[in-house]
């Protein structure tokens, strides 16, 4: 357990002293085309990624790269921990996130998220924030970039299912994009709002890409994106060490049948 404690305080060590500097170039990068000063950004998350594989323990492997389409596409994402706003980036093309309208005000944090192309949403404003968003969606796919969405809108617990929204089956229809389902038990190994994250291998899933059609409104792609999430979170949930206990019961049942 010190070994545990002595590897995360590293890791946070390093944070604390990256990030200033990370941010500092994105500063300077600010007056660069948006891909030019994406890099910085980028070049962060895959820092701590390393940190969190090298130092901490914590590996991954993807299931489904064959999945990913040649075109910018939505990412349809579980979301569980903090894990996966850093490896999605290495797993998939350059992305910009969703992102609500008050993050931008976080000082430090917030002025870095605009500099890095994120869609903002005013929810306040749903008279104008569907064109707002069709129009911020279309700038950044026209910049090749991939668009990543959270469904469920906030961090849930491993074995837990949130509401699935459908902001982003909405995007992927209005833009005519291909929506990608990605499943993941990476908050099993580092819980939401935790210091401490664990040693171990979270298991990332690419689903096929579900491609907008006349007959496949936002409704049906979403359904179809949140049964296929879902059904894979079943699949390769049980093995971390905050894993859902009916999750951890029903995978040690198997083993044993095996």
């Amino acid at each position: 357990m010190l070994s545990l404690w002595l590897r995360n305080l590293l890791y946070w060590l390093v944070l604390i002293i990256i990030t200033p500097l990370f941010f500092f170039l994105l500063l300077l990068s600010a007056p660069l085309p948006r891909r030019a000063r994406h890099v910085f950004g980028v070049s962060w998350a895959l820092s701590l990624l390393w940190m969190l594989e090298h130092v901490i323990g914590l590996k991954y492997k993807v299931l489904g790269a064959e999945n990913l389409p040649e075109q910018p596409s939505v990412i349809c994402s579980k979301h569980q921990s903090g894990w996966e706003t850093l490896a999605l980036q290495k797993i998939f093309p350059w992305q910009v996130y969703v992102a609500k309208r008050e993050l931008t005000w976080i000082p430090v944090f917030g002025w870095g998220l605009v500099l890095m192309n994120p869609i903002i949403i005013n929810r306040s404003d749903r008279a104008n924030a569907n064109q707002r968003l069709l129009e911020q969606g279309l700038e950044r796919k026209r910049h090749r970039f991939w668009i990543t969405v959270f469904p469920e809108g906030t961090r849930t617990k491993p074995g837990v299912a949130g509401k699935y929204k459908l902001g982003a089956a909405r995007m992927a229809k209005q833009f005519d994009m291909p929506l990608v389902p990605v499943a993941h038990n990476a908050g099993e190994f580092w819980p939401r709002n935790a210091f401490l994250k664990y040693p171990g291998e979270i298991t990332v899933v690419v689903g096929q890409p579900i491609v907008p059609s006349e007959e496949l409104g936002p409704e049906a792609m979403m359904k179809e994106a949140e049964q296929w999430i879902e059904a894979r979170q079943r699949e390769i949930g049980g093995v971390g060490p905050f894993a859902d206990e009916d999750e951890k019961r029903k995978r040690l049942a198997a083993s044993a049948a095996a």
